[in-house]
């Protein structure tokens, strides 16, 4: 399986495979049509907490990778389930935020990946 970020304001291409938005909140100005989801796992995003304190701070870049894998060794039933979801097919995750290199998807794709 592989895994890949991407904006979800950019457009969808048939490329993305399944698509899975990992963001807690709903990208603002992003109709449901355009984002083109395949699956929102709202629960695989950063705690509140963690997402608030972070603000995508590049200094706290490594605190927060981890914090939240440290939030998502204690839910590895999500982790599972969009590995399971990534079974022999492409899987790109959907973020919303304008920084591309300190973002939650990043740091999962991490994550999912070692």
């Amino acid at each position: 399986m592989a895994f890949h970020v991407k904006r979800v304001q950019e457009k969808a291409a048939a490329t993305d495979g399944l698509r899975v938005l990992v963001d807690r909140l709903w990208p603002r100005g992003i109709s449901k049509e355009k984002a083109k989801l395949d699956e929102w796992m709202k629960e695989i995003a950063p705690s509140t907490a963690l997402r608030n304190w972070f603000m995508h701070d590049p200094a706290k870049w490594d605190e927060f990778l981890r914090r939240y894998h440290a939030e998502l060794m204690k839910n590895p039933e999500l982790v599972a389930c969009l590995r399971k979801l990534g079974k022999g097919r492409k899987v790109t995750l959907l973020f919303a935020t304008r920084e591309e290199r300190y973002n939650n998807a990043v740091a999962l794709k991490g994550y999912l990946d070692t």
